[in-house]
């Protein structure tokens, strides 16, 4: 049984009506859409999701490129309160997550909450009334309380190559994917990334020619992916989330774990890759998992294919249809597909939310995103980020950090309903945090590793994007709400 909440529970303003909404939710994907659906079954239905698109899905909805599927096991990649029994592959293909995503919006009851074609524009808190006033694309709109959902492969990364924007052909983001055919047609590959290593492949069938660009060679292990067979037992989930957190022994530097991984991952290249002079340029210098370590069966073989070439530099110019390499090469191509990664470090949402003190969100995250609990940020009240600092995972599902940070969402929510809030995290629990984060991550191979990722913040030097550290353990700690960190600061509103 679940106990009601009133649709707007926060403070009223004395002048007036009290927010539009209790719970204004940016972002309708994986973290979106769950917190949606925990709260309608809290009972809590005073909220509504803005999305910028026309869909519900995040990644899964921008990301349709060929080849496009979950990088760990199905099993693991579903809501625990509303598991997905029936994926069809041990790597759920794209488009099967989005309907996923989909189906659990409908069958949750999120439509009447979801406006969809609507963009933030901008969100400041309001001290007076204790609520955030959002300025978007299809109004304003007043919430108690602000939880952004906007996931870190939201923003595509165009790299800055001279004479890109005079490219004659058809070029695009491959979060941007232009569906028409490449049949006989050159194509360049900009990036050897997780979405280069499951597009090539799919592309190599297509075009005439296909040239990869590689400034840094990933580190690629064995996939193992096949159809589930008719009437197949689901895999046992717990089976493979313990099998997940074991990953993460490998993520601390000069380990055993990590030496028998790379182990792993130079097997699966000899065995792939019979040449030593491609293996050599295929061969990273930095350790496994320093950056994000991919899952293919199919890359290196494709990369052997007579009309695939790898160009073992990355662009520095493009002249009209030709791409020229650091290395002098230069290729004709007809179309260039940028796989090039995401704005990752410096999220372009933190410059929309301005806090108590009339900074926003970037200005405080100037020397790298910070937080408490990966979930709530000193100088910015009532608001929740999730998915966002020191939110994600190098070895085990999202939906692990996304379904606690969910969680201690809810408890905090309880908490403002029975002390009026407003709720804003101490200046010393963030700094707190962020030396404790500092100090795990210091034996990581993400910052031991002796590579450049897009975890790391590149102006700090410091990893704010990874939890480092198990799954288990984020979720013992912040899966639920603890006050004891806040600063307990009654609301103007509610002063006599």
């Amino acid at each position: 049984m679940t106990t009601a909440h009133p649709e707007h529970s926060g403070p009223a303003h004395p002048d007036g009506p009290g927010p539009d909404v209790d719970v204004a939710i940016v972002g309708a994907g994986l973290a979106g859409v769950g917190l949606g659906a925990r709260l309608r079954r809290a009972g809590r239905p005073g909220f509504t999701v803005l999305e910028r698109a026309d869909d519900v899905g995040g990644t899964w909805r921008d990301n349709v490129y060929p080849g496009v599927a979950c990088d760990i096991p199905s099993a693991l990649y579903s809501y625990s309160f509303l598991p997905q029994p029936a994926w069809s592959r041990v790597f759920a293909p794209g488009a099967e997550i989005h309907r996923y995503v989909r189906d659990v919006a409908r069958s949750e009851g999120l439509d009447p909450h979801l406006r969809l074609g609507t963009s933030l524009t901008a969100a400041r808190w309001d001290d007076d009334a204790a609520a955030w006033h959002l300025s978007t694309s299809r109004g304003p709109l007043t919430s108690r309380v602000l939880v952004t959902a906007v996931g870190r492969l939201s923003e595509p990364r165009v790299p800055d190559i001279p004479g890109l924007g005079t490219f004659p052909g058809r070029m695009f983001h491959s979060a941007r994917w232009d569906a028409r055919s490449l049949d006989g047609l050159r194509v360049g590959v900009v990036g050897t990334g997780a979405s280069a290593v499951q597009l090539v492949p799919e592309v190599a069938e297509r075009a005439a020619s296909v040239v990869v660009l590689q400034r840094t060679p990933p580190w690629v292990l064995p996939r193992g992916d096949r159809a589930y067979a008719p009437g197949e037992a689901p895999p046992d989930r717990a089976a493979l989330a313990e099998e997940a957190e074991h990953l993460f022994d490998a993520r601390v530097a000069g380990s055993a774990a990590e030496a028998v991984l790379r182990e792993q991952a130079r097997a699966h290249l000899h065995a792939q890759v019979p040449d030593p002079a491609l293996r050599a340029l295929l061969t990273p210098d930095y350790a496994v998992g320093c950056k994000r370590a991919l899952f293919s069966d199919d890359w290196y073989p494709a990369l052997q294919r007579p009309h695939v070439t790898l160009e073992p530099s990355a662009p520095v110019a493009v002249e009209g249809s030709t791409v020229v390499a650091a290395s002098g090469a230069r290729y004709e191509v007809d179309v260039l597909v940028l796989a090039t990664g995401f704005e990752t470090t410096r999220p372009p949402f933190a410059d929309l939310v301005t806090g108590r003190d009339g900074r926003t969100l970037a200005e405080h995250w100037v020397d790298g995103m910070t937080s408490h609990a990966s979930t709530v940020v000193h100088g910015f009240p009532n608001l929740f980020v999730l998915d966002g600092p020191n939110a994600g995972l190098g070895h085990h599902s999202a939906l692990e950090v996304i379904e606690a940070q969910i969680g201690y969402v809810l408890g905090a929510l309880d908490h403002l309903d029975a002390t009026g809030g407003p709720l804003e995290v101490s200046a010393a629990a963030e700094a707190a945090y962020t030396r404790e984060v500092d100090r795990l991550a210091a034996g990581t191979v993400w910052l031991r590793g002796g590579c450049r990722s897009w975890y790391v913040d590149e102006r700090s030097g410091r990893l704010t994007l990874l939890w480092p550290g198990r799954a288990s353990e984020f979720r013992a700690r912040f899966g639920t709400f603890d006050p004891l960190p806040f600063t307990a600061e009654p609301s103007r509103a509610a002063s006599p």
